[in-house]
């Protein structure tokens, strides 16, 4: 397939399945299962990030520092979009919004006791749309690199939505948005990821001296959501039994993009 088809594809597959699992977890609010997959998601993330998309980075440059600077920046950068953009507005509180495992124990007494007439939901498509729109702009950047770190990240971002996107539905539903309702919105969100990658596609085609910062960026953006957004949620079940369980799904998430990135390489 073309370097094009397989931006296409995996936008179009990430953000569907995406969509659908989140939308299954999210509507049965089975709060183990998303649990589990934050765990995995950190683990694919930190994965994708220092096992394939820096090294690809830093093979692209004969100054490393350039590289560490812009993942520095990009962590910078996320922050403060996320202060500014992807702020997760909630009027309970006890509600920790970045935390989708959480959300879904709120959601019983949520329901109860507010509807905020769509001002939460509306936000949070706002910040999504944006988000997709980078991840697409990260899945282009990495397929014109290499076609198995395009797959690697694919699968990495795809690993984060799931439970992001689950955590969303349940915002939605709070702010009053019917299932059906809550279940397009985030379909018309995610098809941003398509319209971000093509948009980088012929882009970069005229300026291949931004692949090596995008990369930078890319790291940036997937340790950033792990160690800012992800990590911080595992820490509210001290219990060994849970932190067992994380640990390993953290390798777990590991292990399987390295393993995928062999399999590749070796293809």
């Amino acid at each position: 397939m073309s370097t094009l088809t397989w931006i296409i594809a995996a936008s179009l597959l990430g953000g569907i399945l995406s969509l659908l699992c989140a939308a299954i977890l999210a509507f049965h609010a089975r709060v183990s299962w998303l649990s589990m997959l934050v765990s995995y998601a950190i683990g694919a993330l930190l994965g994708a990030a220092f096992l394939n998309t820096l090294p690809e980075a830093f093979e692209m440059t004969d100054n490393p520092s350039q590289v560490t600077i812009t993942v520095l920046i990009g962590i910078l950068i996320f922050f403060i979009l996320e202060k500014l953009v992807l702020w997760r507005h909630c009027h309970l509180e006890d509600c920790e919004a970045h935390d989708p495992s959480h959300s879904l124990t709120v959601t019983a007494k949520a329901q109860e006791h507010m509807h905020d007439h769509g001002r939460s939901g509306m936000m949070i498509i706002v910040g999504d749309t944006f988000h997709n729109f980078v991840d697409g702009i990260l899945i282009a950047t990495a397929f014109m690199v290499d076609v198995q770190l395009g797959i690697v990240t694919s699968i990495a971002i795809i690993a984060h939505e799931i439970p992001q996107e689950a955590g969303d539905f349940i915002i939605l539903l709070n702010s009053g948005y019917t299932r059906r309702m809550a279940f397009l919105m985030n379909l018309l969100s995610s098809l941003a990821t398509l319209v971000g990658g093509v948009l980088a596609y012929f882009m970069l085609h005229n300026m291949n001296f931004l692949v090596q910062p995008l990369l930078g960026l890319a790291s940036a953006s997937m340790i950033y959501v792990a160690m800012s957004d992800l990590i911080p949620g595992l820490h509210k079940r001290p219990e060994i039994d849970a932190t067992v369980q994380q640990v390993t799904l953290i390798l777990l998430g590991i292990s399987s993009i390295w393993l995928m990135g062999n399999t590749f390489a070796h293809a």
